[in-house]
């Protein structure tokens, strides 16, 4: 489980195909903390470490993760939002976030708001997935806030220290991220479809 507070970057560095899968190599100022077998979240995806080294680590994407992310338009040089698991013993400072991604969506706008950015959202509401105002979502593995909720679209509000310590600063109009979708809320959604 994570809590979508982001501890660092990481940079691709290697992308080798085997099978349907992809192996990718990132360099991270964490690296040097991970262990084989530990999970991270890239971009809000929960991914097992296979290799590593002092600055430099493997993980391996499966093709399902492939088609529901967007690891798979990743390219040399990008980075990616990254994130240990959350330890027992440690604060709950985001929401829950699963590393479970619910499907893409595509960024619409960035607003500069002198001393912030409103960047809006918008996905496929086919897949049944909902935001609230207020409430929580997951954006490229960052627990925001829901701003201006719609049936397929939302935006949120981000501060200059998230702006500058996560990929969101590389965003541009047209750029897929990876959500997910609040598991609370997709509980009582299910819940409530029932009656």
């Amino acid at each position: 489980m994570f809590t979508g507070i982001v501890e660092a970057t990481a940079q691709v560095v290697d992308i080798h195909a085997e099978g349907t899968n992809l192996t990718f190599t990132f360099e991270s100022s964490i690296a040097h903390e991970l262990k084989i077998d530990q999970s991270v979240s890239h971009n809000g995806v929960c991914l097992t470490v296979v290799d590593l080294g002092s600055t430099f680590y493997k993980v391996t994407a499966i093709d399902e993760t492939l088609k529901k992310t967007n690891l798979g338009k990743l390219k040399l040089g990008d980075k990616v939002n990254v994130e240990r698991c959350m330890p027992a013993h440690g604060r709950f400072d985001g929401h829950i976030v699963q590393g479970h991604v619910d499907q893409t969506g595509i960024c619409t706008a960035i607003e500069d708001k002198n001393g912030s950015w409103l960047i809006s959202f918008e996905y496929d509401a086919a897949n049944n997935n909902i935001t609230v105002e207020k409430g929580s979502i997951c954006v490229n593995g960052v627990s925001l806030t829901v701003v201006n909720s719609k049936d397929n679209s939302f935006s949120v509000a981000i501060i200059p220290y998230t702006w500058e310590h996560t990929n969101f600063h590389q965003l541009s109009v047209e750029s897929v991220v990876n959500l997910e979708f609040d598991i609370l809320g997709k509980y009582m959604q299910k819940i409530l479809a029932r009656k």
